[in-house]
């Protein structure tokens, strides 16, 4: 009984003393980032283990000021690839100290794990040809819809009250560049999906004129740096420096560096505009998850 009540106390313990992130830092002189390698412009690789992004470049801003909180000489940033099915039990066993990539934060997420404030709001719309003339779901009774098989895109289509009597034929795809296929090769005539997601294989397309996101905005998700839980005062630090560059206007030109301009490594330019969304939680920052995230209450379009 005694041995079982001790590994309880140390596991504690060790739990306490995992949670304190900023002290962890202080002692070690490292911080473990995880990183994604294929999350759109928020956070992908460029190979031979460098990782970039919009969210990437907000982590490293939000750690150089907690270097200088922490009055460190030097910080070694350790990057870590992580995965949508590992991400969260990396932070919380302490194997990475922060996740910089394009995780939704929601309810569920929030009984394990701790998000910063949003910084990004993922809008789900529909891409089409920019020959088509197609501008709004009710113009979808049957025609082709490409969806990626395992997203709930079309499903958020079917809801939306503009699709109520409009017939159309879901076409599946295996993976989102499978899906682009569908519609480039006419097989399709929408491809509905995150607008980051459609935003970037417009920009891979031979020729990105040819396509165009347009339509009703079919869902919201808040998106968010991940922190461990219970360790409110790494999440202050890190939330100070978020509000400061959103109070700025620093974190709108980093925006446009990532998503407007020219990026690495082939120098495309995913040309996705700052929703209205997004601009909303820069001007009231917030951590809501997604279940309190209403497309009304995001300023989204209509």
């Amino acid at each position: 009984m005694k041995k079982a009540i001790l590994a309880i106390v140390a596991a504690a313990c060790a739990c306490a003393a995992q949670a304190d992130t900023l002290e962890k830092i202080r002692e070690t002189g490292v911080v473990r980032m995880g990183v994604r390698e294929s999350s759109g412009a928020l956070s992908y690789t460029t190979g031979y283990g460098k990782y970039v992004g919009f969210h990437i470049d907000l982590c490293h801003r939000a750690l150089a000021d907690i270097q200088k909180q922490l009055g460190l000489p030097q910080l070694d940033i350790k990057y870590a690839p992580v995965s949508s099915s590992n991400r969260i039990p990396l932070l919380q066993n302490g194997t990475i100290d922060i996740e910089c990539g394009s995780t939704t934060n929601n309810a569920a997420r929030q009984q394990q794990v701790a998000f910063a404030l949003t910084t990004f709001v993922e809008e789900v719309r529909m891409a089409v040809k920019a020959s088509s003339g197609i501008q709004s779901i009710n113009q979808l009774s049957g025609r082709g819809v490409a969806t990626t098989t395992g997203t709930t895109s079309v499903q958020l289509l079917r809801k939306h009250e503009k699709a109520a009597g409009v017939d159309f034929q879901e076409i599946f795809g295996k993976d989102h560049t499978d899906s682009m296929l569908n519609l480039d090769s006419g097989r399709a005539d929408a491809f509905v999906m995150d607008s980051q997601v459609l935003a970037g294989n417009i920009a891979k397309a031979r020729n990105p004129a040819d396509y165009k996101i347009v339509g009703e905005v079919l869902g919201v998700e808040p998106i968010a740096i991940m922190l461990r839980k219970d360790d409110p005062a790494f999440k202050q630090s890190i939330d100070n420096t978020l509000r400061g560059m959103m109070k700025s206007g620093e974190i709108a030109q980093l925006y446009d560096k990532w998503f407007m301009k020219p990026i690495p490594p082939a120098g495309a330019i995913v040309n996705l505009p700052a929703s209205e969304a997004t601009k909303a939680v820069w001007a009231i920052p917030n951590d809501k998850p997604a279940e309190e995230f209403t497309l009304t209450s995001a300023g989204a379009r209509k």
